[in-house]
This record gives structure tokens, C-alpha cells and sequence, in this order.
């Protein structure tokens, strides 16, 4: 059915549509048991899909990416579509309207989105706030960036002030230090700049947990497809220093020479994901997992739209996917049609769970594949 009315929805304004499909679903989904309902179709539950990863539980490995919800106003009505867990944000200490529209960007003919969002959100506050009233009924990832406005010097206290506002709430949070929308953010990625960031975010990780007798929340980090060889391995290094739970590979590429979409040179500048990133994704996570032995939880993220798709990530050395663009483009159903077929695959390959696939065909891929 998506299918059909998808050429439809794609003449429309990609953001307006994103907007307008968010508020259809809530409206759906707001009362308790119509979400039960159908989650009980979309969710498929098996003991192939189940993961545990920094002492979480997840029903299943395909979680939705960060960019899609980005001030946690539907946590509850994504989940009942089968997701194992909502990754909300990116969120930013100031609230911010981002950048100019149009901003969001289809390019078909490559699978693939162009965007140029900025970091628009509500700000941590608004966020702590409405999720302080939230029975959050999935597992939830928090993706925290630096306020646009704030210079690189001044990053860690402001990374710092959404980290201590959303701190109850989050069951892992990342540090998105690659988004290409926000001037200088992956000069973050640098040895000196990243390497202070993670220690703060650690030293203030423990004393919130210890101040308010929790855990110490596992932080990830969420890298850029675009890095070379030895600034990945120089991340690595710092993250394995820091003890960062996990990576994030990867976000959106500003690389196009690939790209078929001759529309693409006239929409300005931008990230893109999907299809032409996937590739590059794979490989990163391939050497991730290759470099440090496979001790490190990576997250994959990029040109995932079926099964095969995010079993190839898995093997690669993930021990998670994410979704945004597949999304997107195949419709509600995906995130059912994704696990329903890797329970199918894995039994087609010998694998009795998902973990027997992660890292089976991990290898140094070069990053420029």
C-alpha cells in the first residue's frame, strides 16, 4: 500500500510530509491500547532477535536513528511499529530553529536523502520536561550535539548541561560530534577537542550517577563517514581511553560523486544518507570492529533497507542497526519486514541468534570502497 501512494507523497515538501506523518501516527496511536494493538502486529519477537548491550535488553536489533524524532514527542507510537529502540535528537543545550528551509531533501534515483537540518530543536529543557511526564515504553537513546551558537572552545559545558537535564531519562546517550549542518561540530573529531569532551562527559557521567544512585550511563559516539583511515583509528584510540561504551558508524556523507541525482548539484550543501553511504558505513564498521577486536558495541547506520541489508551490517561487526532513509522510503512496514526476514536469513546462514553473525565477514574494507 505505501508503495503506491509513495510517488504521490514524494511530490510533496519532504519536510512538510515528515511533519505531517509524525502527527498522523500520534493521532493514531495516543490512547494506550490502540498502541498495543498494533504493536502486537508490527513487533516480531524471537530469541534470533534479542540483544543485550550494556545491560539493556532490546526485543530486536533495528532500531530508529537519531534526526527522525528530535524532541521526543512520539517515542511510544514509533515503538508500537516494531522499532527495538528510539534514538531521539539530536538535542542541543539552546533551543535552536536550525537552518534555513527548505532543508530536507529526496534524491530518488540514489535512494538517498539530502539534508541541512542544523540541530533544530526545542532545546534539553523542553525535552527533560516532556519526557519527565512520559511512561517511555522502549528502549531510548538520547543523541546530544553542541548548540550552534556556542563556540568549539565552550563545547563541554554545553554537551554537559543537556547531559545533567536528560540524564534520568536516557538508557544510553551519543555524542554526535559529525553532523556536516553545524559549522566546526567535526572539528570535534579531532584528537585534543574529543579526547576533553569524553573525559568531562565521563567525570560528570559517574558523579550524576553517584548523586542520584544510578548507573553511569553508556555513552557512545557518533562519527562521520568521511574520515580517513588514521583519524578513525586516532577515535578509536581515544574512545578505548576514555572506556566509551560504544560507536555510532555512521552519519550522512558530504561526499556526492557518486550520486546519480543531477537535482542534487542545485539543492546547496548537505549531508546525504542512504544508499551512497552504505558502502562506506560498512566498511567503517568493518575495520571498527577489526581494529579493536570486536571489544567494542558498534551501532550501524547507513543504506540499511532490508534484511539483507542489515544483516551485511551485522556481520560486518554491528551489534546494532538503525534506520532513517529505509525508513522513509519503504514505509511502516519496514522495521517488521526487516526482522521477519532476518530470522529467515539467519537460519538460511546457521546462525542460531544474531550474535553468531556479528563480525563473520568483518574485514579492513577500505573507507573510500
Amino acid at each position: 500500500m505505501y508503495r503506491l501512494i509513495r510517488p504521490i507523497l514524494f511530490e510533496l515538501d519532504t519536510e512538510l510530509i515528515h511533519r505531517l506523518a509524525l502527527s498522523m501516527l500520534a493521532l493514531i496511536m495516543w490512547i494506550g491500547f490502540v498502541r498495543a494493538i498494533f504493536a502486537r502486529y508490527f513487533k516480531i519477537k524471537s530469541p534470533v532477535l534479542e540483544q543485550r548491550l550494556w545491560g539493556i535488553d532490546f526485543e530486536n536489533p533495528v532500531g530508529l536513528a537519531a534526526g527522525f524524532d528530535k524532541n521526543a514527542k512520539h517515542i511510544n507510537a514509533l515503538s508500537a511499529l516494531g522499532f527495538g529502540s528510539i534514538e531521539v535528537g539530536t538535542i542541543t543545550a539552546l533551543a535552536q530553529d536550525g537552518n534555513p528551509r527548505p532543508r530536507l531533501f529526496r534524491l530518488p534515483r540514489d535512494h538517498a536523502l539530502l539534508n541541512r537540518m542544523g540541530f533544530n530543536n526545542e532545546g534539553s529543557q523542553s525535552v527533560a520536561n516532556r519526557l519527565q511526564q512520559t511512561n517511555i515504553e522502549n528502549v531510548l537513546g538520547i543523541n546530544l550535539g553542541k548548540s550552534r551558537i556556542v563556540e568549539i572552545s565552550d563545547a563541554l559545558p554545553d554537551y554537559e548541561t543537556s547531559f545533567e537535564r536528560l540524564f534520568n531519562y536516557g538508557d544510553y546517550f551519543v555524542v554526535n560530534v559529525s553532523s556536516p549542518n553545524t559549522p566546526g561540530l567535526r572539528d570535534l573529531q579531532q584528537r585534543g577537542p574529543l579526547l576533553a569532551l569524553l573525559q568531562g562527559l565521563q567525570t560528570l557521567n559517574k558523579k550524576l550517577a553517584t548523586e542520584r544512585n544510578k548507573s553511569p550511563r553508556p555513552l557512545l559516539v557518533k562519527i562521520s563517514p568521511d574520515l580517513s583511515d588514521q583519524a578513525l583509528d586516532d577515535i578509536l584510540a581515544i574512545v578505548l581511553q576514555c572506556k566509551i561504551a560504544g560507536i555510532i558508524a555512521t552519519n550522512t556523507t558530504t561526499e556526492r560523486d557518486n550520486l546519480r541525482s543531477a537535482e542534487q548539484a542545485f539543492l546547496g550543501t548537505g549531508g546525504v544518507s542512504g544508499l551512497p553511504v552504505q558502502d562506506r558505513a560498512r566498511a567503517i564498521v568493518s575495520r571498527i570492529y577489526t581494529k579493536t577486536h570486536g571489544r567494542l558495541p558498534i551501532i550501524g547506520v547507513g543504506g540499511i533497507f532490508d534484511a539483507e541489508d542489515a544483516l551485511q551490517m551485522i556481520e560486518a561487526g554491528a551489534s546494532l542497526v538503525q534506520i532513517w532513509t529505509g525508513f522513509v522510503y519503504e514505509g511502516p512496514m519496514a522495521v517488521r519486514r526487516i526482522n521477519r526476514d532476518l530470522i529467515r536469513l539467519c537460519d538460511e546462514r546457521g546462525y542460531a541468534h544474531i550474535r553468531d553473525a556479528i563480525g563473520k565477514r568483518a574485514r579492513p574494507l577500505q573507507l573510500g570502497a
